[in-house]
């Protein structure tokens, strides 16, 4: 499979499945970008030669801007740009993370308005190909003037003097350089700083947590409708009728989700004359919360979108009108406003969970035996696991904290407005973490109260669910370390495997 960059057609599903190689995918540059890039080259070399200052090109860089550098020590400026710059700290990003920024930062540059020599790019591209992964620390980026410091990891990598992750190892990038038969890039000018200056790094950490939350916003209807079921709940509240008196769109889905995933079945009709009128919210009000968090999703998604696809460095070449002109398109409020708006929203995911959890324990609310163990006392049954829920729904609040309402001035002064959108994004991945565990947990339990109510079975979209959960998890009988189940649901949930099992049956969803 071939995904040929336009700097126009990148998806963040591309981004997932170029990262994590779930396919062999060669990525190449579409061969008309290549000329675009080649022309916006050429004015470059143009402008060295006529040895006007232009920033970006022949002057220093940020607060140093004034500073004209002659033409025989361009070189070296470029080479002192990223050497310098190479102040990350922290452990570096994984793997999949460091291949995404890799692939946005290439898209971003085959627009052809960066003026660098298109070979580097060649050389980003190549290293994804034979899966050369430069070694990135993830701390030590401020989120605009571009993602410096990781940034510049990376060009570093690019001229054999970083690290890598290469064939299982941490190596000297030029080893796995030669290996592969490959040569280092040479930067000449503006190479390094369109390498670096740009929003790779949040687009990257962005992309990836949208598609992890479609996969935790559609598991998340699915376990709740397994928790509604053990639960022995109501689906009136889902009533269409009800959803379009108050469309918002996001709610709507998930009311035709609950719908589809609770059509009749023995337990469902088991309590038909229980006398009870209302769940709790946590129950009830499921497709107006999952739905607000679906709507947050969204318009990360389509922010996020954008900015894969958008030209972020500075300054940017137009080689139709020999201008290059300074701007501040390297700025991340746009992404980190929507990273730090979906980590509230899919925190909500865990909150909510940790409600129907506790409705779960609860032998007063449930009529199922206290903590879904039959000999309570003796056993402590699933007590501790939603303690942990507990604590995860409460760890998330505190990484909502906003990171892009906090500014700080760098560069004396010059760099004085930044986004922190790398931080928004690192505490998102924390957040999704957080929620694909909550959501385990509460797998865990729903499975352990339908289990209770047997001989009934549940429909036959939720019985696939069952079966699948117990060919990783026995049902509880008595005491054992859950630790291990909590684990093995944190990936069937984590790899589509759970949202699988019920498209077998029901088809899509949304």
């Amino acid at each position: 499979m071939n995904l040929q960059l336009t700097g126009l057609n990148l998806s963040y599903k591309d981004v997932f499945n170029v990262s994590h190689k779930t396919a062999e995918i060669k990525v190449s540059i579409n061969p008309e970008n290549l000329e675009a890039m080649k022309k916006s080259r050429q004015l470059v070399l143009e402008i060295v030669e006529n040895n006007k200052p232009v920033y970006g090109i022949n002057t220093g860089f940020g607060a140093l801007s004034d500073k004209h550098v002659p033409k025989d020590k361009l070189k070296e400026l470029q080479y002192n740009l990223i050497r310098s710059h190479c102040t990350g700290v922290g452990a570096p990003f994984d793997i999949p993370t460091a291949r995404a920024i890799m692939l946005i930062r290439a898209n971003c540059l085959t627009r052809g308005f960066s003026g660098l020599n298109p070979e580097l790019v060649e050389l980003i591209l190549e290293f994804i190909n034979k899966d050369i992964t430069p070694v990135i620390p993830c701390k030590g980026s401020v989120g605009a003037s571009g993602d410096l410091a990781p940034l510049s990891h990376l060009a570093l990598a690019l001229i054999g003097e970083g690290e890598v992750f290469y064939k299982g190892n941490r190596v000297p990038s030029i080893d796995a350089i030669k290996a592969e038969g490959l040569k280092q890039g040479v930067l000449g000018p503006k190479d390094g700083l369109a390498l670096i200056n740009g929003t790779a790094v949040i687009s990257a950490l962005g992309a990836l947590a949208v598609y992890r939350s479609q996969t935790l916003l559609e598991s998340s209807d699915v376990i709740a409708a397994l928790t509604l079921e053990g639960l022995r709940g109501t689906t009136k509240a889902y009533y269409h009728k009800i959803h379009e008196l108050k469309p918002q769109p996001g709610q709507l889905e998930c009311a035709r989700n609950l719908n589809k995933l609770l059509v009749e079945s023995e337990i469902m009709n088991s309590h038909v004359d229980c006398g009870k009128v209302q769940d709790p919210y946590s129950l009830r009000c499921l497709p107006q919360v999952h739905g607000a968090s679906r709507q947050a999703y969204n318009h990360a998604k389509d922010v996020i979108e954008i900015e894969i696809n958008s030209v972020t460095d500075n300054p940017l070449v137009f080689p139709e009108t020999g201008e290059v002109v300074s701007g501040g398109n390297f700025h991340g409020q746009a992404p980190a406003f929507a990273l730090d708006y979906l980590a509230m929203a899919m925190s909500e995911i865990s909150n909510i969970s940790e409600r129907r959890v506790e409705k779960m324990m609860n032998p007063t609310f449930s009529d199922l035996p206290a903590f879904l163990t039959k000999d309570s006392g003796l056993n402590s049954g699933l007590m501790i696991a939603h303690v942990t829920s507990a604590a995860l729904a409460s760890e998330n609040k505190v990484l909502c904290h906003p990171a892009s309402i906090d500014s700080i001035p760098t560069s004396t002064d010059k760099e004085d407005h930044v986004s922190m959108g790398v931080t928004a994004g690192r505490k998102l991945h924390e957040i999704l973490d957080n929620v694909t565990s909550s959501l385990a947990i509460e797998l865990l339990c729903a499975s352990q109260a339908i289990e209770l109510l047997r001989p009934l079975k549940s429909n036959p979209a939720l019985e696939a669910v069952m079966t699948l959960v117990r060919k990783y998890v026995e049902p509880i009988e008595e005491d054992r370390t859950f630790h291990q189940d909590i684990a093995a649901l944190e990936t069937i949930i984590a790899d589509n495997t759970l949202l699988n099992s019920v498209t077998n049956v029901l088809g899509e969803i949304e």
